[in-house]
């Protein structure tokens, strides 16, 4: 009983599994490409996930995590699937082997368990590289994986790159929005009130009416000294008298009205050069400082940029894929001994359990 369960339960199963391993199991080739993740970046640059981190040129701890993490996804294997054709290419040998092949009929979630038998991550934690094997069923096919894989992996380190600088530039942006908003408020004020009291410079034209001032005041001075030089020696009554009187009261009255516009009580409206200018003075200083902070915004806002731009990740492989000329999967003797090996246990368990059975009764 014995021999015979032990041909039946050990020798005969490692017969058949050794027969399928070297007459059924299809030939794989296995193509590695390895990469990291670098980054060009100034002193003390701000990590796009938030740590801090100095140097030049190295690796990004943070980043290689979620590039492990994206290869074992699902949403990776959709998008080879869909570049490749991945299903025909894992299911080559099906239903001829139908151990290590892929069965067509699989959902994603099946071929994706698939995706973790044929693609093997080895993640260095401390140097932050990524060595990715991928095995199929012919050479050319695992090399289109691997570049795929590694094409695809680029593409996020791009987008978390691109990323990354949209969001050190949005305060910035943002800042450089509100200035400009406030700086084009501040000019399209100054325009209406240019527009408004048809004066462009309020300073030129009070100028302007300071020399009309001095000059009346000084014809008025005059026209009085001849006045006071004609009542000594003309009669009250005398028209060289009330010519010269007249024209007094009227450079008086002129004087009068000129003073009306920097600021009198009875000033027609539009014409108090004192409320001019102190409206103009408000706006011109508003839109000093609205200059300023757009100056300061934008000069902030190309800082930003520049420090982003610098802080660029790229995808350095130093493992290019290749493809390989010989099959190393499967292994068929380290798999006849395990299944031999598995097989034999199981018997040694059965075995055992007889005859303790037996030895109770």
């Amino acid at each position: 009983m014995l021999v015979l369960s032990f041909l039946l339960l050990v020798l005969l199963p490692s017969a058949v599994w050794g027969w399928y391993l070297w007459n059924r199991a299809a030939d794989q080739y296995t193509s590695t490409v390895g990469f990291s993740v670098r980054r060009e970046e100034g002193a003390a640059p701000i990590d796009m996930f938030g740590g801090i981190f100095g140097g030049t040129a190295s690796s990004t701890a943070s980043d290689t995590d979620i590039l492990y993490e994206f290869i074992r996804s699902p949403d990776l294997v959709a998008r080879t699937d869909k570049a490749l054709d991945l299903r025909g290419k894992f299911s080559a040998g099906w239903p001829r082997d139908f151990v290590f092949a892929f069965d067509p009929s699989g959902t994603i979630e099946d071929l994706t368990d698939y995706w973790h038998r044929q693609v093997k991550i080895y993640y260095d934690d401390s140097s932050g590289i990524i060595t990715v094997r991928v095995s199929a069923f012919s050479p050319a096919d695992a090399k289109a994986i691997a570049d795929t894989i590694f094409a695809e992996s680029e593409k996020v380190v791009n987008g978390l790159s691109e990323q990354a600088r949209v969001d050190a530039t949005k305060q910035a942006a943002a800042e450089l929005e509100k200035a400009r908003g406030v700086l084009t408020e501040a000019r399209q004020a100054m325009t209406a009130f240019r527009v408004r009291t048809r004066i462009v410079d309020p300073t030129v034209d009070l100028g302007a009416q300071m020399t009309v001032m001095t000059a009346l005041q000084g014809q008025l001075a005059e026209a009085q000294v001849a006045l006071d030089t004609l009542r000594q020696n003309a009669r009250a009554k005398d028209q060289r008298v009330i010519q010269a009187e007249k024209r007094v009261a009227a450079l008086e009255g002129q004087i009068e009205a000129e003073r009306d516009k920097f600021g009198g009580e009875d000033s027609p409206e539009g014409e108090n050069y004192a409320q001019l200018m102190a409206d103009y003075e408000r706006l011109k200083v508003d839109l000093e400082f609205a200059e300023g902070a757009h100056q300061t915004a934008r000069v902030g806002y190309e800082s930003a940029l520049a420090t982003a731009q610098r802080q660029t990740r790229y995808l350095a492989a130093h493992i290019a894929p290749t493809e390989a000329q010989r099959s190393l999967e499967p292994d068929r003797p380290w798999l006849l001994a395990m299944g031999a090996g598995l097989a034999f246990v199981l018997w040694s368990i059965m075995i055992l359990v007889y005859y303790s059975v037996r030895d109770r009764r």
